[in-house]
């Protein structure tokens, strides 16, 4: 029954990002290149970070495992880059002033379709909250990746608070109540950082950097006018705190 709500979860959650997608494409023409500048600033910011531990060659393999609408993939400057969404089929058609610069896949991180270790670097910015499984999703990037190969990971991560009420968010929902909440309907679960940490225990990798980014969602939520209940919240109870990971893949 958990797994079942869960898959159920990860369906409105996929339906809802596509929807909110359709909106935002109708307001892309004749903006594409701020998109385009945003997304190579962001693409370049994490090529950088990632070429500070091992230099990433230009016919790299590098995939981005939920590469939605405006993946790093785009820009990474990666001659044999793929994204991979389950959404890869509309947001191409949404956006193809940047979504034909890599090859894209329709697949889920659940069941990525590509042999053990295909990749040299591999992507997952922010998407695995998303997913049916997350902490399947982090052991198939980890299997398509190479020994020695680096791995760029980030998820947003929250207070216990926002956990408990994800929890119930999911239990109203399964009992048929119809009441969404957007931030806990876009989402299957809401991660602490010691829930994302264990998801790459007893995996064959070795952690380069960690952050999690807490004392900045404090900072911005204290600096941001609040508009309802929930802002004020999250001055005690910090949301949306970025949990980032570089990993490389042990050689034995």
């Amino acid at each position: 029954m958990q797994t079942s709500n869960r898959h159920k979860r990860a369906q409105r959650a996929l339906e809802r990002q596509l929807d909110y997608q359709k909106r935002k494409a109708r307001n892309v023409p004749g903006r594409e290149a701020d998109f385009i500048v945003a997304m190579q600033r962001a693409s370049k910011r994490v090529r950088n970070l990632l070429e500070t531990y091992k230099p990433i060659d230009d016919e790299a393999r590098v995939i981005e495992v939920g590469s939605g609408a405006h993946g790093l993939i785009f820009y990474f400057g990666a001659r044999q880059g793929i994204g991979v969404d389950p959404l890869a089929v509309e947001y191409c058609r949404l956006f193809p002033a940047w979504q034909r610069c890599a090859s894209t896949v329709a697949a889920f991180g659940e069941h990525l379709p590509f042999t053990d270790e295909s990749f040299d670097v591999v992507i997952c910015d922010n998407v695995v909250d998303h997913g049916e499984a997350p902490a399947t999703i982090v052991r198939e990037l980890v299997r398509i990746l190479v020994r020695g190969g680096l791995l760029y990971f980030t998820v947003n991560v929250h207070h216990q608070v926002y956990s408990v009420v994800a929890q119930a968010h999911a239990t109203w929902n399964s009992i048929g109540l119809p009441i969404e909440v957007g931030p806990f309907a876009d989402h299957t679960i809401h991660l602490t950082p010691l829930a994302a940490r264990k998801m790459f225990q007893e995996l064959p990798i070795q952690v380069l950097s960690e952050k999690q980014g807490i004392a900045e969602a404090k900072k911005r939520a204290r600096e941001m006018a609040p508009r309802h209940f929930g802002d004020r919240l999250k001055r005690v109870f910090y949301k949306n705190a970025l949990f980032e990971i570089v990993a490389q893949k042990r050689l034995e």
